[in-house]
Parts: C-alpha cells; sequence; structure tokens
C-alpha cells in the first residue's frame, strides 16, 4: 500500500462529537441568500447587524426595542440560546432493557429531554410526524426541570442521582414567587424550540396544558412556530370536579399547531377522525341483520327503538339518525335538492303509485334526468309511501365514519386511571393521560409508517396509543419516547406505591423504569385482543450519557507542576475513549453524529480477525477493535473494500477505527490512503 493519505482524528470538539449546531446552519443560510451579510472575524463568522438593517430597507422592520408585541420574560434570551447551544452528550445503549431489540423500530430514552432533542437533531429533523407532549403543569409544587447553561449533562446526572453533591434535585417553585410563570417558561421555551426542528413539513404539536399557563403557551407557540400555524385549543371536559368555592374547572386544554399550515392547504391535506359509538352501531345492525334477514322494515324499527333506550350520554346516540336499514346498510334519508336553490325541475315518478313526486324548492341535486333515473334503479333514492312526499338521496353510514375532529370534547377523566390501574395491577400513576384520546390523535393526522414523538413521556401513554393504532389499521408507525428518570420517593404517600411497585420488580425507582413496565404490558394486552397482529410491541433504550471522547482537562493541580500534569493528560489521552465504554456505545454515538437512524440495520463481519461493522447498507463502516497491527492492515483494508463493494451504497461512506488502535502511524496512514483510493473517501479515526 502507498503512504499519500492521512487519517483524520475525531477529537473533542470536533462537529463529529456534538450534536446539531444551528447556529452554524443559519448562518450558513443566511450567506447564501446574502454573502455580503456575513464577516469574518477573530471567533470565526458572523452577522453584520448595520447591513442586515440596510438590507431590509426600513429601520421599522428591524427592531430590538422592549415595546413590542409578544411575551417577554426574564431569562428568555438565555433560553433561546440554550435551545441553540450543542450538546456534547451522547445516547448508550441499555439492550438488557430493551424489548425485541433486534427487530424493534420504536425508542424509549432516558434522559433530560432537552439534551435528548438536540442529540436527535442529525438524524430526525424534519422527519416527526406529530409530537404528543404533556408537561407537567405549572401547580407551585416541586419542578425538577432547572436547566444549567454551563453543563447540562451533568446537571441532569445531578438530578438523577448519578453524581454526588450538596443539594436537593428538586426546586420549590411556589405561586408566591415572583419567578412562578418565568421557571415554567424558561424550561418549555427551549424544548419547543428545538422540538419545532424535528417536525416534519406536513406534522403538528399537540401540547397539553390547563388554565394556569395556556394564555403563556400559546404566545410562546405563536413565536415558535408562527401564529400563522395555530389550528386549535382543542378543549377536554373531563367531568365536574367540586374542588372550587367558584367555578368548578373541569376542562383541559391540548394545543394544536402545524408546522407549515400554507404547505398542508397546498397539499389539500384533511384531518379526519371516526365518529364515535360505531362499533356498537354496527354490533346492532349484524345482531339485527341475523335475527329479521331481509325485513328491513322491521330491522329499521327495532334500530330506532335501539337508539332510542341508549342514554343520553351514549356516543353512538349522536348518530340516531342512521336508523333507516336496505340491502346496503345503516343510512339516513338526506336532501336530495340543489344546494342554493335554483336548481333543475323535472319529472321523477314514484316507483309504486307511478305519479310525479313532489319536487324540492330548490330543485333536484343532479341537473342529469338519467343520472337520478340510474339511482332510483339502484335503490339509492329513498321514497315516501306516496307521490305527496319529497324524496331523499340515501346516506349511508358506511361512506360518512370520518369527520373533522371537533374542538371541545367529553371523556371522563377517571376512566383512564381505571384502565391503567386494571393493567398494571396497582395504582402507581396518579392522572395519566388517556391512551383512546392520544390514539385517535395518532389515527386522525399519522399514515402508517409515521414516526410519532413524545418528549414528555411520563407513563408511556403516547407508545401505548401508537401500538394500539397499528394494531387498528396494521400500521407501522413508530413512536419515540423521552423521559426523565424522575427518582421515586417512598417516604412521600403519593409515590409510596409506585416506589414498592419498582422493588417488586427489581427495576430502579424511577418514573422511567414505571414506563417501560406500562409499554412491556400494554403490548402483551394489545396483542392479546388483536391475535392476528404481528407489528411492532418492542423498544430500543437508550440512557442520556457524557460523550464516549474524553474531554482535555486544562486545569492544573496545585500539588503538580504544570508539565507534569499536561505530561499525565497527554498519556491519558492515547486511548481518545473513556475505559468503561462499549463498542456500541462508541457505534451509536457516530450514528447520532453522523445523521443516522438509531434503528438503523448493523451487519458485522470477521475481517482479519477484527469485528467490521456495517451500519445502514454501508453509508457507515467502522472498526473498533483496540489492536490493529501493521501486518494485519492489508488483509484488514482489503476485506471491508471488498464488502464495501458487496453493498455499494448510494451515497459516500465514512469509515472509522480507534486512533490507539495501531500499531504505528505507518500502518495507519497505510490503511487510510488504501481505502480512499477504493472508494471510501472519508477514513476518520476516534
Amino acid at each position: 500500500m502507498e503512504k499519500d493519505s492521512k487519517m483524520k482524528q475525531i477529537k473533542k470538539g470536533d462537529p463529529l462529537t456534538k450534536s446539531a449546531d444551528i447556529v452554524s446552519e443559519n448562518i450558513a443560510r443566511l450567506k447564501s441568500l446574502f454573502p455580503e451579510l456575513i464577516t469574518e472575524g477573530p471567533e470565526g463568522l458572523s452577522v453584520n447587524v448595520d447591513v442586515l438593517k440596510m438590507l431590509v430597507g426600513d429601520e421599522r422592520t428591524l427592531t430590538d426595542c422592549d415595546e413590542k408585541y409578544g411575551l417577554n420574560w426574564f431569562g428568555k434570551r438565555r433560553a433561546r440560546q440554550l435551545a441553540l447551544t450543542p450538546s456534547t452528550g451522547t445516547l448508550r445503549p441499555a439492550i438488557e432493557e430493551s424489548e425485541d431489540w433486534d427487530n424493534t423500530q420504536n425508542l424509549f430514552i432516558e434522559g433530560d429531554n432537552l439534551e435528548v432533542l438536540k442529540l436527535l437533531q442529525k438524524s430526525y429533523a424534519g422527519k416527526v410526524k406529530m409530537i404528543y407532549i404533556d408537561p407537567p403543569y405549572n401547580t407551585g409544587k416541586d419542578f425538577i426541570y432547572k436547566d444549567d447553561f454551563r453543563d447540562n449533562i451533568r446537571n441532569y446526572k445531578r438530578l438523577t442521582g448519578q453524581v454526588d453533591e450538596e443539594g436537593s434535585p428538586l426546586t420549590s417553585n411556589p405561586e408566591t414567587s415572583g419567578r412562578f410563570h418565568t421557571d415554567w417558561l424558561n424550561m418549555m421555551y427551549p424544548r419547543l424550540q428545538v422540538a419545532h426542528r424535528l417536525l416534519a413539513k406536513d406534522g403538528a404539536i399537540f401540547v397539553s396544558c390547563d388554565e394556569t399557563e395556556q394564555p403563556r403557551l400559546r404566545l410562546i407557540l405563536d413565536e415558535i412556530f408562527g401564529l400563522e400555524n395555530f389550528i386549535a385549543d382543542i378543549v377536554w371536559a373531563a367531568g365536574r370536579k367540586n374542588d372550587s368555592r367558584l367555578i368548578s374547572v373541569s376542562h383541559e386544554y391540548i394545543i394544536c399547531y402545524v408546522r407549515d399550515f400554507a404547505y398542508l392547504k397546498e397539499q389539500k391535506v384533511e384531518w379526519r377522525q371516526r365518529k364515535k359509538g360505531l362499533d356498537d352501531i354496527y354490533a346492532q345492525y349484524k345482531k339485527l341483520k341475523r335475527q329479521y334477514e331481509t325485513d328491513y322494515d322491521t330491522m329499521t324499527q327495532a334500530m330506532k327503538t335501539w337508539y332510542k333506550n341508549l342514554p343520553d350520554n351514549h356516543p353512538a346516540k349522536a348518530h340516531k339518525h342512521y336508523s333507516h336499514i336496505d340491502s346496503r346498510g345503516l343510512y339516513f334519508p338526506a336532501d336530495i335538492s340543489w344546494p342554493g336553490g335554483g336548481g333543475p325541475k323535472y319529472e321523477v315518478l314514484h316507483p309504486k303509485t307511478g305519479k310525479p313526486v313532489q319536487i324540492p324548492s330548490r330543485g333536484w341535486m343532479t341537473s342529469n334526468p338519467d343520472k337520478m333515473r340510474k339511482w332510483i334503479e339502484e335503490d339509492r333514492v329513498h321514497f315516501g309511501e306516496d307521490e305527496t312526499s319529497v324524496p331523499c338521496i340515501k346516506s349511508y353510514l358506511k361512506d360518512h365514519e370520518y369527520q373533522a375532529p371537533y374542538s371541545v370534547f367529553y371523556q371522563d377523566g377517571r376512566a383512564a386511571t381505571k384502565r391503567l390501574r386494571n393493567l398494571m395491577c396497582a395504582s402507581v400513576f396518579g392522572f395519566p393521560k388517556d391512551e383512546i384520546i392520544i390514539q385517535e390523535l395518532v389515527e386522525m393526522l399519522s399514515n402508517k409508517n409515521d414516526i410519532v414523538m413524545d418528549f414528555f413521556a411520563g407513563s408511556g401513554t403516547t407508545g401505548h396509543a401508537v401500538m394500539a393504532q397499528n394494531a387498528k389499521d396494521d400500521g407501522n408507525r413508530r413512536y419515540i419516547l423521552a423521559q426523565l428518570p424522575e427518582p421515586l420517593d417512598p417516604s412521600k404517600k403519593e409515590q409510596k406505591t409506585a416506589a414498592e411497585f419498582c422493588e417488586k420488580l427489581g427495576v430502579p425507582r424511577t418514573l422511567a423504569e414505571l414506563a417501560k413496565e406500562r409499554l412491556r404490558r400494554a403490548a402483551k394486552k394489545i396483542k392479546e385482543e388483536h391475535p392476528d397482529w404481528n407489528g411492532d410491541s418492542g423498544f430500543r433504550v437508550f440512557k442520556l450519557d457524557s460523550s464516549n471522547i474524553k474531554a482535555w482537562n486544562p486545569k492544573s493541580s496545585k500539588k503538580t507542576g504544570d508539565s507534569e500534569y499536561i505530561q499525565r493528560e497527554i498519556e491519558d489521552k492515547i486511548d481518545n475513549i473513556l475505559p468503561d465504554r462499549t463498542e456500541l456505545d462508541i457505534l451509536y454515538e457516530l450514528l447520532l453524529k453522523l445523521g443516522l437512524d438509531l434503528c438503523v440495520p448493523i451487519e458485522t463481519r470477521k475481517i482479519a480477525e477484527k469485528t467490521v461493522y456495517s451500519i445502514g447498507g454501508g453509508v457507515l463502516m467502522a472498526c473498533l477493535d483496540k489492536k490493529i497491527k501493521a501486518t494485519e492492515v492489508e488483509e484488514l483494508g482489503q476485506g471491508i473494500v471488498s464488502w464495501h463493494k458487496e453493498l455499494a451504497p448510494a451515497g459516500d461512506t465514512t469509515c472509522v477505527f480507534r486512533d490507539s488502535a495501531f500499531e504505528n502511524d505507518v500502518a495507519k496512514t497505510n490503511l487510510a490512503a488504501f481505502l480512499e483510493q477504493n472508494g471510501i473517501s472519508n477514513v476518520r479515526s476516534l
């Protein structure tokens, strides 16, 4: 092999060790549009604000004054900056805690959701169809989401007890505090900012909220998503409460925004929801059909009686007009007249009397008499007993099962709690969200292969809902859940049962563990209810941690001279990888930093007695062995090139090795040169 190339080493601070750098991407976009706007300085590229003012042409269009419409609070600028700061963490696979790791496409991620969202940017930006979140309501009680601008990864470890440090992981946020709203807004703003970038162009976000922060939440969503992309405040009436002296607030909000309303309008996208109560209606219809066969008049009278005897709050009662039955099924006699009036008026004969029927005052709904005759021949027109009444067109229930979702609906809030208690055989979750309601949102918005995300996963309701919908329509939707492993304290009354539940399972006492167990049980129950469903019921567990690549520590010790300290640091960094990290840890960090899906196919081969990985059909290839001798380089290189040609990936391939693995620099350089000469252009080392 010829020595004419050099392997590039990935070090701490390299773009590959960080999540997406949104600031740099924004500057690059501006530069492509307005090259004169960007200037070079001692710290790199920056935006010339004076030139920006000139480009927009009017000072009124660009302002930094305080007197402008919107919502401002202490810490907003820092919250915005926090969203733009890349994460230096990684997600480590936890195969032993996962379900069906080799086959599943679902993700359950333990960690601070802000850092998790940042880490997912490169792999999932613009790919998530639906986000549903139920963030912690600002009740004035303990508030665990406290971001640390300096080092959020370390802060996360402190909050979850992974790092010994004085101070409680929870901070009080009483209503009497002058920062009562501020703390909540500072928590929500950066998370919503990063989440916005994950949504697909036709995607939407649903945020559950109570009346405490709903007005402010709307304002920050207006700012992040754009007022033009607001869809609705969905009002969920969950049942009366008797805990108020003035007004019993018995509703919650689900606030909905889309990523790009103009695009949805251009594509003529419609959201539709299956009407409630249809299953009960069809069950009754089938029962009557078995009983009366083709006696449609008797079936119709029996159907009307059934509707009449239903309780007023039964969802099927809203469709009682679908009470007539013929050979095609349930229908109701709908208006057959021309919309708006002025329609055609021609003679139509009654099928029994043979006389002309009463013509609707607005005229017939079709101007073609032959079309009308065909409808009559096909028994699609509902006639009265004689010609004195105006006929109707038959509107069949099977053709109108879906409707635009209503912005106000009732669903008993206690029902979900009861179902989850039965599923878990214990009361481990206080106020879980209703998986049936979220399933309806999933059905309304998503297609069968979409990604659904929830980064305040809580009890895992969204994952449950996605599986249930997949079982219903044989879909392949994927879920991505993120949940902080909030510790459960058995000394607290409301957490005692949950903590004891975890102890019985033999798992850490955290909310994340409860959610994972809920997903396992939900999957089992769904399979029992849908025995023919063979869809994805597993999930891959990943956990937030610091990067696998060692950080350079510039501080010097008082007891040790600088030169001695630096020498020790250099020796320590000979192997650039933290000692407790596995090859899979490193591999999945590479997937994140290269923008590959965390569930992308991974193949392995033994080449020169080394394990070589192929990810995504050869988009990424890696050999993370700790020792590569000079005598093994040729065989290793030839084996990788041969496999790469078999895979024939469409784009460029990145090939990664451990920098410390090579016996000497000559071996490393020769391998890099050989790979590049044979079509693997991007060769890197860790």
